[in-house]
């Protein structure tokens, strides 16, 4: 006996229109059911906008950060070892900064990367308790914290390497780099094309 397995919840999904449209295409159907058009939209955890500028996202990303600083701030100021210090800016507070970064950073703005990699900073200095003139840069350096963009391209080239060699072939070539589109947009795999930094 071959039992049907109802894979797709019809009530919760969502069509999102990408881009610039003056008219609405025809609804999608699906189970016979018309599905509506969103101009945003949550999905596993990502917000998503019909401009693809992760805005949203972004803002959401840099509250969770500041939250989870906030909650952090007596420990992280406390007389703990500084490497238990820098862990738990890794477990809880970069988690979070940079949560399903492969499949969006590459859509940031320079300045929405500006943005984020200040909160790192901001983290940096509370953890080190250091004077107001110290420069960032040498502060990551001394700690050996690479940037968040550092960090995001490793975490990604290792994610697209892993779904690249692994046995199961719908997870290989996922988000191929195609040419770039009029709006010019990047591509989640550009994160990778650069080269790692020298260790």
């Amino acid at each position: 006996m071959v039992r049907k397995i109802n894979l797709v919840n019809v009530t919760k999904t969502a069509a999102l229109l990408t881009g610039q449209h003056r008219t609405m295409p025809p609804k999608l159907r699906l189970r016979g059911q018309e599905i509506e058009w969103q101009t945003k939209m949550r999905y596993l955890g990502v917000q998503i906008n019909h401009s693809m500028h992760m805005a949203a996202q972004v803002e959401q990303v840099i509250h969770q950060r500041r939250a989870a600083r906030s909650m952090l701030h007596p420990v992280l100021r406390s007389h703990l070892p500084l490497s238990a210090k820098l862990a738990l800016y890794k477990g809880y507070i970069r988690s979070r900064l940079t949560y399903a970064a492969p499949a969006w950073y590459a859509l940031c703005s320079t300045s929405q990367r500006k943005r984020i990699q200040a909160q790192q900073s901001i983290a940096l200095w509370m953890i080190v308790e250091a004077g107001r003139y110290v420069l960032n840069d040498v502060i990551a350096r001394d700690l050996c914290i690479e940037t968040v963009a550092e960090f995001i391209q490793r975490i990604a080239r290792r994610m697209f390497d892993i779904a690249d060699q692994g046995p199961y072939e719908f997870l290989r070539n996922t988000a191929p780099t195609h040419e770039r589109s009029p709006s010019g947009r990047p591509l989640p795999r550009e994160l990778v094309k650069t080269p790692p930094p020298k260790k």
